[in-house]
C-alpha cells in the first residue's frame, strides 16, 4: 500500500473548512489541524503511488486557501514498524487527549534503527520512513499534553540516531 503525508500551510482562519473539504477527498485517510510550522497534516493511502500523486496534484493542491504543501512519501518495502493492538487501545478507548505528528531527521541510512527504537515507545502509534525533507514520520498519542511533551522531549529526541525533530501538535477543536 502506498502512503504519504501532506503538510499544508493555508490562509489564516480557513483551517476548519479546509479540514472538512480534505476529509471528502478519496485516498485521504486522516486530516488534522496542527500547531507548528504547518497548519494541516493529511495522511493519504492508496493502492499505488500514482493514485497518491494524482490525489495531491489534481485534488489537494487545487483546493482554495491552501497556500503550500510539502509531501513526505512513505518508502516502499518491508514494514519495519509493527503496530499491535495494545498500542491502539488507548485511542480506541478514548484515553488519548493529546496527539501529534513528529517528523524526524536521523543519521544517514539509519532510518530502520530509528523505527525499531520508536516501536519500543508505547505512545508512538505508527511510524514510517519517508522521502522528502525528513526521514521518519511518527504519530504520538498520550493522555494529556504534558505527557506528550515528555514523550517527545525525553524519549524521542533522546534516541541516539535522531538528529532533529519537528512536532505538529494536533488541534482537536478544528475537527
Amino acid at each position: 500500500m502506498a502512503k504519504a503525508f501532506v503538510l499544508m500551510s493555508c490562509k489564516l482562519g480557513s483551517e476548519k473548512s479546509l479540514i472538512s473539504i480534505l476529509k471528502t477527498i478519496e485516498n485521504v485517510k486522516e486530516v488534522h489541524g496542527t500547531l507548528g510550522l504547518y497548519d494541516i497534516v493529511a495522511k493519504l493511502e492508496a493502492d499505488s503511488q500514482e493514485k497518491i500523486t494524482q490525489t495531491i496534484t489534481e485534488k489537494i493542491r487545487k483546493v482554495d486557501n491552501i497556500r503550500s504543501t510539502m509531501t513526505l512519501t512513505k518508502v516502499e518495502g518491508e514494514e519495519l514498524f509493527k503496530v499491535d493492538t495494545e498500542k491502539l487501545m488507548g485511542s480506541i478507548l478514548g484515553k488519548t487527549n493529546a496527539q501529534a505528528y513528529v517528523v524526524i531527521h536521523c543519521d544517514q541510512a539509519r532510518e530502520d534503527l530509528v523505527l525499531r527504537d520508536l516501536n519500543k515507545i508505547p505512545e508512538v502509534k505508527e511510524a514510517d520512513v519517508v522521502y522528502g525533507n525528513y526521514d521518519v514520520v511518527g504519530k504520538i498519542e498520550a493522555e494529556n499534553h504534558k505527557e506528550l511533551e515528555k514523550i517527545i522531549t525525553k524519549k524521542i529526541r533522546n534516541l541516539d540516531l535522531v538528529r532533529t525533530t519537528m512536532t505538529l501538535n494536533i488541534v482537536q477543536e478544528q475537527e
